[in-house]
This record gives C-alpha cells, structure tokens and sequence, in this order.
C-alpha cells in the first residue's frame, strides 16, 4: 500500500506527500525483553529508503507537529528528468 501511494504520487508529479503513521500504543511492558512501540513509525523511513522507493523519494524528513509531528512524515519527491 505505501509502495502504492510512493509510486503512484510520483507519477503524477506530485512533489511532496505525507505519511502517517501515528505514534504507536503504548502497553504494559512486563516481559524481559523491552518491546517497540510505533513499529510503523520505526519501520516507515526504513522502507522508503529501499528500492524501488528509493528512486523517486529525494528526502524524508518528520513532520510538523500541526501535520501529525512525530506520528508522520513528508516524503519529498524527485523530479521527472
């Protein structure tokens, strides 16, 4: 779906989209081993600098904080050459 929405933004020349992810749940954690919240969060800008995302995104940077702050992020897009 991510790879969808890059891809297909990229082709209509957009040139700046937001993701968001939101901030994750935070839950009990009572194990021995500390769990991760907000694995989208985490794993968003992992994604978007793979391939083939990688080709067409020029920049990810956090978002503002009235455009969701630290639960999205603006994908700047490059441009068609």
């Amino acid at each position: 779906m991510l790879q969808k929405f890059i891809l297909g933004s990229a082709q209509l020349q957009r040139r700046l989209v937001l993701v968001i992810t939101g901030k994750g749940k935070s839950k009990p954690d009572h194990g021995p081993i500390p769990e991760r919240h907000g694995v989208l969060r985490h794993n968003v800008p992992l994604w978007l600098c793979q391939a083939p995302l990688s080709s067409v995104i020029l920049e990810v940077t956090s978002a503002h904080q009235r455009h969701g702050g630290g639960g999205a992020f603006y994908v700047y897009l490059r441009r068609k050459r």
